[in-house]
């Protein structure tokens, strides 16, 4: 048995249909079904580790199901609760959760879920360092080290993300950011390599399933004269380095789509031949990049709260046929959970076509959404109510 069979059969004893929930209730109480909330908090990490990002997801849908019985937590009291409030009760859980959740996002091209997953984190974390409560933990340390790697997410994300606005991320963790991290993103900005720094900083390290030929190793010691040879041995960082290499190569392609955008910012329509010379790139080969363009920023999006509905559709748009259609394309049929989304969402904030060799632009408007402003200090606010009155002021 290995680590990923146990995490997998602690995971059914623990979740599943209401009649498997009960049964397993009947047999160990809500321990069993505690066990297995956790335990999907720990296969979803060994998944984001192992680069499958997708099963990372996945493996949270326990975690999310809103048709899942609540768990008691308190046999005096009788308190019940759901199962994302009871990992949300966990510190550590709720971290990892939300951290090995992001990156997985993240890598997954779903920049806008990355961003509020990390984003909600992070405002947690730094309201819990100005409280204290994270302050007197005894894993301060790393709570601390784990909220600078959610800061330097973040900071990519608002790079490759650009209309990410203020009701994904919290002004307060955005100014964090900037203030942290503008040395790299104005290295970026200035064409320089600066997306591999933040992410070797920020991303956990990858392990393989698979164990190094240590066999290997010694033969090539033994010819080489202990000299260590280039790319030839195999090693436990082979995993990691390949995950930042494919990262590093889907940044350089945004760096070089970049340049294009900050172009169309500048006109609401351009001739074809004329953008593409400012590009210096020929006009046959313009059109597929600009195709490429929509395809890199086209994106999953969850539809609710708890990470997307069974189906999620569009609305129409009856004065845009075409849109309807790209609308039926996009709508999709996925599992309930953080991995189940919306088709069609664009990370772009200008949004282009081409008509008779013509480029047309229309730079996304932002709107201030005051409302998400005062609804999370209302959050807020109940949050530290709660934490106060959990305050034992017996003399």
């Amino acid at each position: 048995e290995k680590v990923l069979g146990y995490l997998h059969r602690l995971v059914r004893a623990g979740t599943g249909s209401a009649d498997q929930i009960a049964a397993t209730a009947a047999r160990g109480g809500p321990a069993y079904r505690t066990l297995g909330l956790f335990a999907s908090v720990a296969l979803s990490r060994l998944e984001c580790l192992l680069g499958d990002y997708t099963s990372s997801l996945l493996a949270l849908s326990p975690v999310f199901d809103p048709t899942a019985p609540k768990i008691q937590v308190s046999s005096d009291s009788g308190e019940l609760r759901t199962a994302e409030e009871v990992v949300q009760g966990v510190v550590p859980a709720r971290i990892s959760l939300s951290y090995h959740a992001g990156v997985s996002y993240l890598l997954l091209r779903r920049y806008r879920d990355a961003a509020s997953t990390l984003g909600a984190i992070a405002t947690f974390m730094q309201r819990g360092f100005k409280t204290g409560q994270l302050r007197s933990s005894p894993h301060s340390d790393q709570y601390g080290r784990q909220y600078d790697r959610i800061l330097a997410l973040l900071a990519i994300l608002g790079h490759v993300c650009p209309n990410i606005d203020e009701g994904v991320v919290d002004d307060t963790i955005g100014r964090v950011v900037r203030e942290r991290h503008s040395a790299q993103l104005t290295k970026i900005e200035s064409g320089e390599e600066g997306y591999e720094e933040l992410f070797v900083f920020a991303c956990p390290k990858f392990i393989s399933a698979n164990v190094p030929d240590y066999n290997r190793v010694l033969n090539a010691d033994s010819t080489a004269g202990g000299e260590e040879g280039e790319g030839e041995i195999p090693t436990g960082q082979d995993a990691y380095r390949l995950q930042v290499r494919q990262f590093t190569s889907e940044m350089d392609v945004q760096s070089t789509l970049r340049k294009l955008r900050s172009y169309m910012k500048l006109y609401t329509s351009i001739d074809v031949a004329k953008l593409a010379a400012f590009n210096d790139v020929k006009e046959e080969d313009f059109v597929p990049l600009m195709l490429t363009y929509k395809h890199k920023t086209r994106q999953m999006q969850c539809t609710s709260s708890n990470g997307g509905a069974a189906t999620a559709t569009t609305g129409a748009d009856p004065a845009n046929p075409a849109a309807d259609a790209a609308t039926a394309n996009s709508t999709v049929t996925a599992t309930a959970g953080p991995a189940g989304g919306q088709l069609g969402n664009d990370a772009l904030d200008v949004h282009y076509y081409v008509n008779d060799g013509m480029v047309h632009v229309e730079e996304a408007e932002r709107q201030r959404r005051f409302e998400n402003y005062f609804l999370g200090q209302m959050e807020q606010i109940a949050e530290i109510l709660r934490d106060a009155e959990d305050i034992d002021t017996a003399v």
